[in-house]
């Protein structure tokens, strides 16, 4: 499949990666044997947006709600984290790639959250692609957050409350520093957000797709971009054909 046109391609994309226990299930396997399939498509994924030359992805990789799952899959989970960024942060360091994690970083390990600011330092002069990982994300509280912090600077007479515009708004978010999402992809066949860039995904493309994400590969990323490129993004208004 030919690669879509650098023109054509959005400025972020945004994934929800799903399916990992599905695909376990349908091959009798654990669900960590899921995971572990899905940190492949991680990396294979990662690999052509690097080489499309795409500016920002954004993976949605440990959300808040996943502590709620059992302690065997959490642990499981965790330890795949810092296996990819032991195998993987050197090459993405050679591919330029700028690495950034949002979501809080209270409730990880101490060497977790070590690894995350190794991984943003060693990185942090690259051009290349940018790469985000949610991890102990969840959107609604992000917005909370951020809604807190222009209270308490409401309070504090820091802050004018009727200068709060949907743009300052959004410089309080952990993607202050990203664009907001032109696209927004769900693997596995389901259809809803949960929880994930609930605010920055208010224009966004959605695109569902069937496959389980540990069989989501370059192949089928490059679909989803082309698909992208076919769309008509109005924003509101109304194309020129129908004016």
């Amino acid at each position: 499949m030919a690669l879509a046109p650098k023109t054509d391609l959005p400025r972020h994309v945004a994934i929800i990666m799903d399916g990992n226990g599905r695909w376990a299930r349908k091959r009798f396997l654990p669900r960590e044997a899921g995971h572990v399939a899905g940190v492949n498509a991680v990396r294979d994924v990662v690999r052509a947006a690097s080489d499309l030359g795409l500016q920002n992805l954004t993976l949605f990789a440990f959300s808040s709600e996943n502590w709620k799952r059992p302690k065997t899959e959490v642990g499981a989970l965790m330890g795949l984290f810092r296996a990819y960024f032991r195998s993987d942060l050197d090459e993405l360091e050679q591919r330029g790639v700028r690495v950034r994690i949002i979501g809080s970083r209270e409730r990880v390990a101490t060497d977790i959250g070590r690894m995350i600011e190794d991984a943003e330092k060693r990185t942090v002069a690259n051009t290349g692609l940018n790469l985000t990982f949610a991890f102990d994300y969840g959107g609604q509280e992000e917005i909370a957050n951020a809604a807190r912090e222009l209270a308490r600077a409401a309070k504090e007479g820091r802050l004018d409350p009727e200068t709060i515009t949907p743009e300052l708004f959004a410089t309080r978010l952990f993607t202050s520093a990203l664009p907001e999402p032109d696209l927004v992809i769900r693997t596995s066949g389901e259809y809803r957000l949960s929880n994930f860039l609930l605010w920055q995904s208010a224009y966004a493309e959605l695109a569902f797709v069937d496959t389980l994400w540990p069989d989501f590969g370059r192949e089928q990323f490059i679909a989803s971009l082309e698909n992208f490129a076919r769309r008509e993004r109005r924003f509101g208004a109304v194309s020129d054909a129908v004016a």
